[in-house]
């Protein structure tokens, strides 16, 4: 009797770790049945440009944890991915977010060639993402009417004509060079800076291009071929693995050779300030591109306070103060995209169907009915209906939200007046 007792409790056990376990399969893969969780997938750089992943890592979650970590009274949860900077690798990332029915939103991270090269992949497919820093320009412009991806963020069909215009009319440059990464993201600031030129009536000395991983020996004879070309500067578009490298061969030219760089803020996203450290700084002229919010310069307004006090609570070891915010763009436009994401969640809440809410989400974003209080500005209606007519419908931040700024003392960033 007591093996048949504890023949059928076995089998009993059995049976309920099978329904258990077959509840748990269908809770993961069937859409309509709502879950306690929601998952924010983040695919980003956190190896090359590890500062630039790791800032829009907190600035999600600083702006998450005021609302308790919820979105539509649902907990959330991040999902981080690394795709190294590799499109491959990214798209390994899309494919994971189209399997997991919890997947909400997926936020890019610096390097633009991931999204250039899976944007028509990610509007078939309805993936919702949301970009706090690639910049290439035709990232948001979509081929079709129904656009998945939404940025706040700079935007290279502008960035050009900030960086251009504040070297002619406030530095006095009138030769620049154009030092480009050969990639979608160099092509598109190279059309941008040239008609910005243009339509000051200058062109470019000349045009030099690059590849990831340049060597010093490679970049010290570039930057004579630009010295000895006229130039009276270098607009420099890269990411901070070679903007070290041009950096330090920069240090090591005679000072008659050294141009003032102005760069587009790709090389802000790795450790550049700590390579190129104050002293190696100020033996080169550098300035760069940011948006117009700084910890370092606002930090008097209550919400730049209160924001920079809740990362310091979240993460104390990282975050003591407002230099030791790395990457600092990556931050403050993660935590104004997340407070819009709220916001869209909010208003159309989430039914327990992913691809629905996906895509209430997304008229939603296009047509937000109350202002959202960010770090770079109060937004109103930040999106709207994307056509081909209206190709800025899926930018949040225009031309007058873009600055130049410069390293201080302490590696922080510093917007220039």
């Amino acid at each position: 009797m007591r093996t048949y007792n504890r023949t059928r409790t076995n089998y009993l056990l059995g049976k309920l770790k099978f329904a258990s376990f077959f509840l748990l399969i269908v809770s993961w893969v069937t859409p309509g049945i709502a879950a306690d969780t929601i998952h924010l997938y983040i695919d980003a750089d956190r190896t090359g440009a590890r500062a630039s992943g790791i800032a829009i890592e907190q600035g999600i979650r600083t702006a998450l944890s005021e609302v308790d970590n919820k979105i539509g009274n649902r907990k959330v949860e991040l999902v981080i991915r690394d795709h190294r900077g590799s499109s491959p690798r990214s798209k390994r990332h899309l494919d994971q977010y189209l399997a997991d029915p919890r997947a909400l939103v997926l936020f890019s991270g610096l390097h633009s060639p991931p999204l250039l090269a899976h944007k028509n992949f990610i509007n078939s497919n309805q993936i919702l993402v949301l970009d706090p820093w690639a910049a290439a320009g035709p990232i948001t412009r979509s081929a079709t009417d129904e656009n998945w991806i939404f940025r706040l963020s700079i935007d290279d069909s502008k960035a050009g004509y900030v960086i251009a215009k504040h070297a002619v009319k406030s530095d006095g440059f009138t030769k620049p060079y154009l030092l480009l990464e050969g990639t979608g993201w160099g092509k598109s600031n190279k059309r941008t800076m040239g008609k910005a030129l243009e339509d000051m009536g200058l062109e470019p000395v000349g045009i030099e291009w690059f590849n990831w991983n340049l060597g010093d020996n490679a970049a010290r004879i570039m930057l004579r071929k630009i010295a000895q070309s006229g130039a009276d500067s270098i607009f420099l578009v890269a990411n901070a693995a070679e903007g070290k490298t041009f950096a330090k061969a920069m240090v090591s030219l005679p000072q008659e050779l050294r141009l003032p760089i102005r760069s587009h803020w790709g090389i802000t996203g790795g450790d550049f300030p700590e390579v190129i450290n104050a002293d190696l700084r100020s033996r080169i002229d550098l300035a760069f591109i940011q948006t117009s919010f700084s910890f370092i310069n606002h930090s008097q307004q209550p919400m730049a306070r209160q924001v920079l006090n809740q990362a310091k609570k979240l993460f104390p070891e990282q975050i003591k103060g407002a230099e030791d915010i790395r990457a600092p763009s990556g931050f403050i436009h993660a935590y104004d995209l997340t407070k819009i994401l709220i916001a869209a969640v909010d208003q159309v809440g989430l039914s327990g169907d992913i691809h629905k809410d996906r895509d209430r989400i997304r008229l939603a974003l296009e047509s937000l009915h109350l202002p959202v209080q960010g770090l770079i500005k109060t937004y109103q209606q930040p999106f709207s209906p994307y056509s081909k007519a209206s190709p800025d419908a899926h930018e949040a931040l225009g031309q007058d939200d873009f600055a130049m700024a410069e390293y201080g003392q302490n590696n922080e960033i510093k917007l220039l007046q």
